[in-house]
């Protein structure tokens, strides 16, 4: 029997959490599975430790408590450490635990996992449940991902890893700035389910568009010398172009790519693997749910 867990990083949410854990003890009733819950309590301002009634076909819930907030990809990071060190498991799935990652789609990760070998999957975003605006800064976010890096990005946190990439990803510094880029990054065959993104169990999205474009830079840091190479063509190419018909709105495409270079080289400033190593030593304690 595979033992599979659950990782949930979680800040000021403790509503949207344990209607989180019902469902997905509601959802996995019926597998044949060991399935086990770790929150990371990214140093919550709340209490988010609740009663959790329904829990029966849960192996185990532990809540780890992080002394400093840093962030959802550096929680998930911390978790994927903690949990390679300190558990055995043979798959682990992040997922968000405000219910936009659906309950519903984890026995798709388990039933493709089982037929699988060591294979890692992803949950690929065939519709959103967001708004309009949302939707078209996504869309835009996903274009300017694959324009800068040839890489085509469908997924986020939502996956299924197998513990040989769980151990790539802690060798991997990106892993400590941005979750997706590092997986496609370290790994080139994966496997994956369609995903149809839920609706937040309660409150409005904290993605906001400043935050989207972070998550945006993020990724595209990771793959920074594709970016590098790029957009040094692009720029030879463009003055070439314009040389003989150059103004200040000529000139405005290269100077947004040149704040978006300096952006990308700032963020990626973030991949510390001296911090990421160290990252297990923020952990302030740890409550045993069950």
């Amino acid at each position: 029997m595979k033992k599979y867990i659950i990782l949930i990083p979680i800040y000021n949410d403790k509503e949207s959490l344990t209607k989180l854990i019902d469902n997905i003890n509601s959802e996995i009733k019926d597998l044949n599975s060991k399935i086990s819950i770790i929150v990371i309590n990214d140093a919550s301002s709340n209490q988010i430790i609740d009663e959790y009634k329904n829990t029966e076909n849960i192996n185990s819930i532990e809540i780890i408590n992080m002394k400093e907030n840093r962030g959802h990809a550096r929680c998930i990071a911390s978790g994927l450490k903690y949990i390679f060190e300190k558990k055995e498991f043979d798959y682990v799935i992040p997922m968000d635990g405000d219910g936009e990652d659906r309950p519903e789609e984890i026995k798709d990760f388990i039933q493709l996992a089982e037929q699988s070998e060591d294979k890692s999957i992803i949950a690929e975003r065939v519709k959103r449940s967001e708004g309009l605006i949302f939707k078209v800064c996504y869309q835009t976010h996903k274009i300017l991902t694959l324009a800068f890096t040839n890489q085509s990005i469908k997924f986020g946190n939502f996956t299924c890893l197998s513990k040989s990439t769980v151990e790539k990803m802690l060798n991997e510094k990106a892993t400590w700035n941005s979750f997706s880029g590092s997986l496609k990054k370290i790994e080139t065959n994966l496997l994956s389910i369609p995903s149809i993104r839920g609706i937040r169990y309660f409150g409005p999205s904290k993605m906001s568009f400043f935050n989207l474009l972070k998550h945006s830079l993020s990724i595209i840091s990771v793959f920074r010398k594709t970016v590098l190479i790029r957009s040094a063509l692009f720029i030879v190419f463009y003055i070439l172009l314009i040389k003989s018909n150059a103004s200040i709105i000529t000139s405005l495409p290269l100077v947004l790519l040149l704040i978006m270079i300096y952006s990308i080289s700032n963020l990626a400033l973030r991949e510390n693997m001296s911090e990421f190593d160290k990252s297990l030593e923020n952990i302030n304690n740890i409550d045993t749910v069950k």
